[in-house]
Order: structure tokens, then sequence, then C-alpha cells
């Protein structure tokens, strides 16, 4: 089986905000076709993987929505293939009462980004989001963006961070995005150390010689097995993912360079992303108390 945990779903780049639609508009000049992430496209893209987890994508820091409702609107078309994350911004009031409406619109997990919603890991307003989540056990996507645009504050999603996080909330899965670039030894590290964190690796997939040194860092570091496919459509389709990762030890021909063991690359790309979350297959309604989500008892504005 094979589960894409990092795609996209938007009508338009205009949805991410002025400055990041801005930004990745330049950079894809020339394939516009890489900036279609319509359910055409989505579904398209997705048909060499089992599964996939559509992530929402929200910031009031840059002006970016992608409504949570039109991801739970898409993956109804395939329910026992689509899986979706909301996205919550926890510098907005109200957020606890829209993590408390995801059951009810089969969203499973939630993504959030410090780096473009403008906000430390361990602030408060996060901190009360970690707790319910983990009470619900809905897993976390940390989405470090730090590509997309001038204003990502990097301060914000260094992994390291979220060792704070970890050790306070030991039952939340937390995954981190892009394997934590670029401070990718400070991601191995910390899957390494804590049971339910795991990295992903889109965004590398597409640049085969880092991908190299960061898969061949975590052989050596014996963490592979805390590694989940991710592609990170529409900037890359699962299938030249796939391919980018099992054809990595080109690098190493005639040169005497290590291997990463193939067995270990395809294990990756077949990893059942869903069980290291604590989801099943098919969409998972969170636990819930007296018939309502935990709510956390920290207030919601604290500062």
């Amino acid at each position: 089986m094979i589960i894409d945990l990092h795609t996209h779903l938007w009508q338009s780049p205009d949805q991410l905000g002025p400055q990041v639609a801005a930004q990745i508009r330049a950079r894809f000049a020339d394939r516009p076709d890489r900036l279609d992430a319509g359910p055409i496209a989505h579904e398209a893209a997705m048909q060499p993987v089992d599964m996939a987890v559509v992530l929402g994508f929200r910031s009031h820091y840059l002006g970016a929505d992608v409504p949570n409702e039109s991801i739970a609107e898409y993956i109804q078309r395939q329910p026992e293939k689509f899986i979706g994350f909301a996205a919550i911004d926890p510098t907005q009031p109200g957020y606890m009462d829209e993590l408390e409406r995801l059951p009810a619109m089969r969203l499973s997990g939630v993504t959030i980004s410090p780096a473009i919603q403008d906000f430390h890991p361990a602030d408060t307003r996060a901190m009360q989001l970690y707790e319910a989540c983990e009470a619900m056990g809905m897993p976390i996507l940390i989405h470090h963006g730090t590509h997309l645009t001038a204003g990502a504050k990097l301060e914000y999603v260094q992994p390291h961070l979220f060792d704070e996080v970890a050790r306070t909330f030991g039952n939340l899965r937390l995954v981190l995005a892009h394997c934590g670039h670029p401070w990718v030894d400070e991601a191995l590290v910390l899957i390494g150390k804590h049971e339910h964190v795991y990295a992903e690796v889109s965004d590398l997939v597409s640049r085969p010689w880092p991908l190299y040194n960061v898969l061949l860092m975590a052989h050596q570091m014996d963490v592979m097995g805390k590694l989940l496919f991710g592609s990170g459509f529409p900037y890359l389709t699962p299938q030249e993912a796939i391919e980018t990762i099992y054809s990595l030890n080109r690098f190493t021909h005639s040169t005497g360079l290590p291997t990463v063991p193939r067995e270990k690359l395809r294990n990756m790309v077949e990893r059942d992303a869903l069980a290291c979350l604590g989801l099943t297959r098919g969409h998972t309604t969170p636990r819930v108390r007296n018939g309502k989500p935990y709510r956390t008892g920290i207030q919601e504005n604290s500062a």
C-alpha cells in the first residue's frame, strides 16, 4: 500500500494569499501546470497511490484560506481513498470551535504552519490545540512553508522547538513536513527521540541530491522507520516522487559513496502512515467525551 501523506487542493493559487501566489507563480512560470491543484488534476495525479491525505491551507497572517469545507466536500468523491486534514490557525479566535466541528466534516487530522501563521510552536494558544488533538486522537502535520514567501518566519519552525511539544504531549502524533528542511539533522534527531513524531519527504523529493543525503543520514541514524512518503502535489506528482526515491542510489555508481538499501526505500514508500498516525483505513472519527470532542481547560485567548 502506498499512502501519499502530503497533497494540496485549491481552486486557484490566489487562495494561498497574495505573497505565496506571487512567489509560486514566478517559481513555476515555465510550468504553469504545476499550479493546477483542482479536483480533476488531483484525482488524476493520485492514480498511482492507494490513499492520499489532502491538506487544507490557512493563514490569517498571509491572507490565505483554502476552506476546510472544500476539503471535506472533495474527499467524499472517493472516501475510501482520500483523507482530509483541516487547516487550523491557532492565532485566530474561535479555532477550538472549528476543531470540534471536524469529526462531523469527516476530517481526520490537522495541519498547522507556525512559520506562515506567525506563532511560536509553544505559544499557549498552540499548546491548547495540541492538548485537544491528543485527546481526540487527531494527528497534526506541521507544514514548514519556509520557502513559500519572504514573510515566513524561520525562527518559528526549527524542529527542536517541537521537542517541548512532544515531551508535553507524549501521545500526540506529529509529522514534520519536508523532513524539517533546512534543519534535517534536527528533524532526524527529534523523530528518533520521540515515539510518536514522524517526518515526511515532500519537497525534498523534487531535489534528488539533498534527498539522497537526508535518507542516507536517516539510514545511518537508524530512523528510516520513522520516515513517511509525501509527494507535495501539485509541485510534484506521486509518480515522479516514487521514481525519484527508487533511483536515488544512482549517485553512488562508480563513486564509492554509500548506498541507502533499496529495501528501506521501498519500506518508506509503502509504509502504513495511517497506522503510524493512529488512524484506520476509511475516515476516522476522533475520540469524544460525553458526545462532544474533548475541550481543553486552557482559555483560548490566553497569551
